[in-house]
């Protein structure tokens, strides 16, 4: 599984025991968290969080949602 990109790495967050995994979206450069791709069961989706103040351009949004499909892919295996 991809987990970095040319501006984006997502880390597995420490968590409590769940069913699904927890990630965050970082800054490549800097490692400052940028939001938390996470399960979302009322869509029954993985969804991307971000946290306040942050902006995003059409190229990590492509990369974010890449990242969610081979989430979704690696949970239907």
């Amino acid at each position: 599984m991809q987990t970095k990109y040319e501006y984006l790495l997502f880390e597995k967050a420490a968590q409590q025991p769940l069913k699904t995994s927890v990630w965050e979206c970082k800054n490549a450069y800097s490692g400052t968290v940028l939001g938390i791709v996470k399960w979302y069961s009322g869509w029954r989706q993985y969804c991307y969080c971000p946290t306040v103040h942050t902006v995003y351009g059409p190229g990590y949004l492509k990369d974010i949602t890449d990242f969610m499909g081979q989430l979704k892919e690696e949970k239907e295996k």
